[in-house]
């Protein structure tokens, strides 16, 4: 398949796995929840009408968004926006999206990263689905989104790449395995946001993994970066539930606060509180996969279409059923004659080495 190298684009940035770490903070911090200060912050997250970055959205462009009861699986969208060029009162287009998606019978959690270029139906036309928070707000976004994958997304989570820097920097960085040398000059802004990283096991801290996550000149672009992006979000959700992180946890969530909109009140983090706490990674998966993607022109602009919209409901349904921590059994017995390599590590998100077994 012909990649998408020789596209100019321009450098956008990505903010899924900021969201979803911010997500993973909520729900860690539901279990911890011991002072007012933390309630404070935690309520500061779902901003007032009149503070909302959305507030000028048209109400009849809105779409009902649906009821977690408690006992149903719940999804939760991540939306990450570069808003450097936007206009006063302008939404930008989530340039990165992200599910994460919670079984609370089976315990298990499982993120999807969504290639934003995918072309599809956002009630009444046919767009890019990055373009749906501009029209309807979050509630058309999730509603545009689920459709794609057939879930139903009950929450959202919108930031930008300051309350990602921000977090990373107050954990004190991310240890992680850079797979090999970046670099990339951007002369807008001055050089500011220039990549330069080399390979190897290091401390990235706030700036370092903001260069890390958003690299995409390699052959495979947008492919490879949202495969990155997961990766460095396990390395994050695993820190993020280190004793001493727990216990910092007011500052952690007042570092953020101010860069994070969502829907999720008090109460709703509370109850994933629990349901996050018990939870593991079963996997992660890029959407659409590549098996299923097709390049395509709408418009004289370049778009990511669909082969099979069946097929790609089926692949979602065939991740969320998948569990990475549990070991593939030797086909090889051993001389006890049991072929089994052992039970179900059920033990939370993968290392920080960059290196899964996530499809993508």
């Amino acid at each position: 398949m012909r990649t998408r190298s020789s596209k100019k684009v321009k450098n956008k940035w990505k903010w899924l796995w900021i969201s979803l770490s911010v997500v993973v903070l909520l729900v860690i911090a539901g279990a911890v929840v011991w002072g007012a200060g933390i309630y404070k912050e935690l309520d500061s997250f779902q901003k007032k009408p009149e503070e909302s970055i959305f507030k000028d959205i048209e109400p009849d462009k809105t779409v009902d968004i649906p009821k977690w009861e408690g006992k149903e699986r719940v999804n939760i969208m991540l939306l990450g926006g570069d808003a450097r060029d936007a206009q006063e009162g302008e939404i930008a287009r989530s340039d990165s999206i992200l599910v994460a998606s919670f079984d609370p019978v089976t315990k298990k959690a499982h993120l999807f990263s969504v290639l934003r270029d995918t072309y599809g139906e956002i009630e009444g036309y046919r767009g890019r689905i990055n373009s749906a928070i501009t029209v309807g707000g979050p509630s058309l976004a999730m509603k545009t989104v689920g459709d794609l994958l057939g879930l139903e997304i009950q929450y959202y989570v919108y930031t930008d790449f300051e309350g990602f820097k921000s977090l990373i920097d107050t954990i004190g960085g991310i240890y992680f395995e850079v797979e090999k040398d970046m670099r990339y000059r951007d002369n807008a802004d001055k050089n500011r946001y220039d990549i330069n990283l080399k390979k190897g096991y290091q401390l990235l801290d706030g700036d370092k993994a903001l260069q890390y996550v958003r690299f995409r000149h390699d052959a495979m672009s947008d492919y490879t970066r949202t495969e990155r992006q997961r990766n460095f979000l396990k390395a994050v959700a695993k820190e993020l539930q280190s004793t001493w992180n727990l216990i910092r946890m007011k500052e952690i969530l007042e570092s953020v606060s101010p860069y994070i909109e969502t829907n999720l009140s008090v109460s709703d983090m509370l109850k994933l509180g629990q349901l996050g706490v018990d939870s593991h990674i079963g996997g992660t998966a890029q959407i659409p996969p590549m098996e299923l993607v097709q390049e395509m022109n709408v418009g004289g602009a370049s778009v990511i279409g669909v082969r099979d919209k069946d097929a790609l409901l089926g692949y979602v349904q065939e991740i969320l059923s998948t569990d990475e921590t549990i070991p593939v059994p030797s086909e090889t017995p051993d001389a006890s004659g049991d072929n089994s390599s052992g039970s179900a590590s059920g033990g939370g998100v993968s290392g920080s080495t960059g290196r899964t077994g996530s499809r993508s």
